[in-house]
């Protein structure tokens, strides 16, 4: 009974100093945001566009295509807005960054025919300047 005990103890502390380094690790990380909004607006009348907030708290905006054009779903513009959400996230990959989360989303008004898709990238890297 007492071995169990001491087990127990034993596996409690190591659990809780794990439990406790990890979360000592995410206050020497930086985080980033790159958040993309597409519209599913028809006829240009959309606005889509990439959004990166940086760690300092400063915002950078990038044009993405829309979704839809008049003659509908636009393949082409699709095409163009992966490879651009692609290229921007290998460039933060290349630089460090690792994707921690993506988090999709849609909001499409009732009755509206319109929407847009939105998916938050919630990116993290070793802050060096705290010796990470």
């Amino acid at each position: 009974m007492k071995t169990l005990i001491f087990i127990c103890i034993l596996t409690t502390s190591f659990t809780l100093n794990t439990i406790a380094q990890e979360q000592g690790k995410d206050s020497l990380k930086q985080f980033m945001q790159i958040t993309t909004v597409e519209s599913v607006i028809g006829g240009g009348l959309g606005r889509s566009r990439l959004f990166v907030t940086n760690p300092d708290g400063s915002q950078e905006e990038k044009e993405l295509n829309n979704l839809f054009s008049l003659g509908g779903i636009n393949f082409k513009n699709i095409k163009e807005n992966e490879n651009t959400i692609v290229k921007i996230l290998k460039q933060y990959a290349d630089q460090g960054w690792k994707i921690d989360h993506a988090i999709p989303l849609t909001l499409s008004p009732p009755d509206n025919g319109a929407g847009i898709f939105m998916t938050r990238y919630l990116l993290s890297k070793p802050d060096v300047k705290k010796g990470f």
